[in-house]
């Protein structure tokens, strides 16, 4: 059976869920996350709520059959169900790992109640970050264990480049494929992060236990 972590993985590789205008139900991969993930033309919905529930209040939304899983009937209903919490829907990109070092010099922080990693463990595992002259690097553990990044700027260094260095900066520090979620109204970081070579697969709206 397909799991969660198979889709990302395989959407890494840019081999995404058929567009065949579909809702696949998954289990989730940890107690912490359940949400929704839109591809082209088909959703990945994951919770461990009965699929059937998931179907039928589906059903049951007064809009196209596609737009249905991002709806927010449909995720006031998945929220008040799992007594969950969600702050807005996120376009979800990757990017690849890239050779050597990082050009931008990064000062891992040692101190774990930074306001950054205390923030970042909310959603994520293995949290680490990385301070430079401006800006802060957070590196962790989300869905399905995926490798996520964030990123932090400085309100008077801005425009000058800084959150592209830093973005770049996380795939030299990947061994892996590197997640991101970014909020759509937010162009100069949408910008940002697609000038450093992460590519968009799809949105996600992600549900956090309280």
């Amino acid at each position: 059976m397909e799991t969660l972590q198979d889709i990302l993985d395989a959407a890494a590789r840019g081999v995404l869920p058929p567009p065949d205008g579909r809702t696949t139900v998954v289990a989730q991969a940890s107690h912490r996350d359940a949400g929704v993930l839109a591809f082209t033309a088909h959703a990945v919905v994951f919770t461990d709520e009965d699929p059937r529930w998931v179907y039928d209040t589906l059903a049951a939304v007064p809009c196209d059959a596609l737009a249905a899983p991002m709806n927010p009937r449909f995720l006031a209903a998945f929220l008040d169900r799992t007594g969950r919490t969600s702050e807005t829907i996120d376009a979800m990109l990757v990017g690849s790992p890239l050779p050597g070092e990082p050009a931008l010099p990064l000062k891992e922080i040692s101190d774990g109640e930074h306001p950054r990693i205390v923030y970042a463990r909310r959603r994520r595992a293995d949290v680490r970050a990385w301070t430079t002259e401006g800006g802060v690097l957070v590196l962790g553990r989300g869905i399905a264990g995926r490798l996520e990044v964030s990123v932090e700027v400085d309100e008077g260094v801005r425009h000058r480049g800084l959150g592209r260095a830093l973005v770049t900066a996380a795939r030299h520090l990947a061994t892996e494929p590197l997640w991101a979620q970014v909020a759509p109204g937010n162009a100069r970081s949408m910008r940002a992060f697609q000038a450093a070579g992460y590519r968009p697969v799809g949105s996600e709206a992600l549900l956090i236990a309280g």
